[in-house]
């Protein structure tokens, strides 16, 4: 026994020992604040911990025992809170809450179990389940860790290649508007460089996801593992580290304790509207399987409220004198109005002044088509009234928006000479694009109060006029792409999407990332909702459409849902079709044979390629693939992995088809052999795909001064 000081502070020192007894002797003898000293826990920690606990059931303890020597890494103090007054020594650091001792991978699970988003009072699970693939590299952490937990705490999904995973996850959170996200896990080596693709998908497009990777043993003791990079000159790299480029957010879990700050982390940036995408933490295969006594607060329910910011007055101001002095403004309509749910303030800002909308690929859907004021797609891709209008605008009104080079047409589109921007974003570094006046601000909230602002302000009639006929017109470039001469047919691409247009609700998605397809329906489709269109351009990547498809049937059950795909893209990633199967998700496939890249093969020919190896044929004599068609029969293939399938030949036949599968409650595939006859509308503006600038080839020539002439066109905006 002994006692101690600190400045004015006396307190009692009193070993913990074997006999309560005499310790409460000790303790009804004095009045002092008292300091019980657990000492070694040494090999017995039970023994301790059952020690220390008889000595606090004595009515006069009141304080916390700690250890005189603590490990860094370990708090064995069992559960008992520490009152005011209790006194410590300055070496010595007290654990003043009650802990839980489970390994770092349980932990994580646990912690994800308990975080929340919140907006405009509706609570969601920020991470609503996990898809894994294991290895020896997560098999004993996470794996183990998700078993223990249960289907209650943490949902399980069995995937079949690591990339599509992703895309499953990046289609729920985007169906969700980013309220909500899975997480994916998977081993060392090829399991984590797998997620490269799609993680750099979510960034991209700014949605979340949340990674983790297994890692090479943080001790080293087993060095090289299986699967390990060894790198001669930087021996903390792993292949896990060409994740760091396409994460939002990176970091590594080298130890158990670090893993409090790396999870609050990972947290903020997935629920950051400004900030969100691909998020990892890498975790070491032995870290995953370490236990530790975490503080029981980790583990408590946590809510990350979405914000919505304003306005600033100043930049509010501003943007509204630009939008009254304007005699031809255009909004362009980004994603970042889909993720805000800003749907109805865009209608409403739009019904009052009368303001044309342009939409691009993400944003597409902001206002219904039939709206008179949605002029549809814009940009390289998008349609002749739109890029008419985009063309003599003076004042682009951006919401939500990139800006790439398929909506600017590579920076061709906006021709007037007096163009100037203004664009509302809620993340600076878009809302500083095109030397823009900025609006930095939710979607949401900038359009409400630039309606109220612009109060009593209305576009000429004259302009409405002259947008509204474009509209007209246009409708009946649709209807006849849609519209087949003959109904026993074979039918064309476009005429594809209006067999499906005719058999889909309002309520249902249709759901593309690459190929021709993209194009067609950003010309053509009929949005009726806000979530129907769903369509990822900022990747544009091959084989996201049918684990995306997966997404949305976890997010929104008993929603129609419409993979689209070409032969190309089916090739490239046709694996989750088991998972549909599996877990019973009546995912609807269109697939759609043209024997080959068909979209890159068109742009082949319109650069001077001449389609060069584009085509899924034979070998012709000269070593071409010019010969005959493969024998290839993907719809065999889609029932080999459990789908239903219904080959059309017709347009009548796709229609039915069609309307069969949409009946379905299983997954079923609608292969149809497309006639290759071109009936989309052809490009309203150019994109830039630089030609070679010297050639023999009389094609490349030839298209070499088509290139000259138009890159003359483009402009950077300041």
């Amino acid at each position: 026994m002994s006692g101690g000081t600190a400045g004015t502070n006396t307190w009692l020192e009193l070993p913990v020992t074997d006999d309560p007894d005499a310790m409460a002797e000790v303790l009804e003898t004095s009045t002092l604040p008292t300091v019980l000293l657990g000492g070694e826990v040494g090999k017995d920690r039970e023994g301790a911990h059952e020690k220390w606990r008889k000595a606090l059931t004595n009515p006069a303890a009141h304080q916390t025992p700690v250890p005189r020597k603590p490990r860094r890494t370990r708090n064995p103090v069992p559960h008992k809170t520490r009152p005011h007054n209790t006194t410590l020594r300055p070496c010595e650091v007290p654990m003043s809450q009650p802990t839980r001792r489970l390994t770092v991978a349980q932990a994580l699970v646990r912690f994800l179990s308990a975080q929340y988003t919140e907006r405009d009072g509706v609570r969601r699970r920020l991470i609503a389940g996990t898809w894994g693939i294991f290895g020896h590299g997560n098999v004993a952490g996470l794996g183990q860790a998700l078993l223990e937990a249960g289907e209650e705490t943490m949902p399980f999904h069995q995937g079949r290649n690591e990339q599509s995973m992703v895309h499953a996850a990046v289609g729920y959170a985007r169906q969700l508007n980013r309220l909500s996200a899975q997480a994916v896990t998977t081993s060392i080596g090829p399991g984590a460089t797998n997620l490269v693709t799609g993680a750099a998908l979510a960034t991209i497009n700014r949605l979340p996801v949340l990674l983790l990777p297994g890692d090479y043993f943080a001790t080293r003791t087993a060095d090289p593992l299986l699967q390990q990079l060894e790198h001669p000159t930087e021996a903390d790299v792993s292949v896990n580290d060409t994740l760091r480029p396409v994460s939002r957010h990176f970091d590594r879990v080298t130890r158990p304790e670090a893993l409090i700050p790396a999870a609050l982390n990972a947290m903020r940036v997935l629920a950051d509207p400004a900030d969100t995408g691909a998020v990892t933490l890498a975790l070491p295969q032995d870290v995953q399987a370490e236990a530790y006594d975490w503080p029981e607060e980790f583990f408590a329910e946590r809510v990350w409220r979405v914000r919505r910011p304003a306005p600033d007055p100043v930049e509010l101001a501003e943007a509204v004198r630009a939008i009254r002095a304007a005699r031809r403004p255009l909004i362009v309509a980004g994603g970042g109005i889909h993720h805000s749910e800003a749907e109805d303030a865009l209608k409403a800002l739009v019904d009052a002044t009368g303001i044309p909308v342009a939409s691009t690929q993400a944003g597409k859907g902001s206002l219904r088509y039939d709206h008179p004021a949605d002029l549809g797609g814009i940009g390289h891709t998008g349609t002749a009234v739109c890029d008419d209008i985009a063309r003599t605008a003076d004042l682009i009104v951006g919401v939500g928006t990139r800006y790439t080079d398929f909506t600017t047409a590579s920076n061709t589109l906006f021709q007037s000479p007096d163009v100037r921007f203004v664009n509302l974003n809620i993340a600076a570094f878009d809302a500083h694009k095109l030397g823009a006046r900025t609006v930095v601000c939710d979607a949401e909230a900038g359009l409400a109060a630039l309606t109220g602002a612009l109060d009593g302000h209305r576009v000429s009639e004259a302009y409405e006029a002259e947008y509204r006929a474009g509209k007209e017109r246009w409708e009946q470039i649709v209807e006849a792409a849609y519209t087949p001469a003959d109904e026993h047919a074979v039918p064309t691409q476009t005429q594809v999407l209006g067999a499906l247009d005719a058999v889909v609700g309002d309520e249902d998605v249709v759901i593309n990332a690459a190929g021709s397809l993209p194009g067609d329906l950003h010309k053509l489709w009929r949005a009726r909702s806000p979530r129907q269109y769903h369509l990822e351009y900022g990747y544009s990547c091959m084989g996201y459409e049918i684990p995306a498809g997966i997404g949305v049937q976890q997010a929104a059950p008993g929603t129609a849902v419409w993979s689209l795909v070409g032969d190309g893209t089916y090739l490239m990633m046709p694996t989750e079709i088991v998972t549909a199967v599996q877990e019973g998700l009546p995912v609807n496939l269109v697939l759609i044979q043209n024997h080959g890249y068909a979209s890159i093969g068109g742009l082949s020919e319109s650069v001077g390629g001449e389609r060069f190896g584009t085509a899924y044929r034979y070998r012709a004599a000269d070593g071409t693939f010019s010969g005959a068609p493969l024998p290839v029969d993907l719809a065999a293939n889609a029932a080999s992995l459990g789908m239903d399938v219904i080959r059309a030949k017709t347009v009548k036949e796709l229609r039915d088809a069609l309307a069969t599968a949409r009946a379905s409650d299983r997954p079923t595939c609608v292969y149809v052999e497309t006639d290759p006859a071109p009936t989309a509308p052809p490009a309203e503006a150019w994109w830039d795909v630089p030609v070679a600038e010297t050639a023999s080839r009389p094609a490349a020539v030839e298209a070499r001064v088509t290139y000259d002439r138009e890159v003359a066109n483009q402009r950077r905006h300041l």
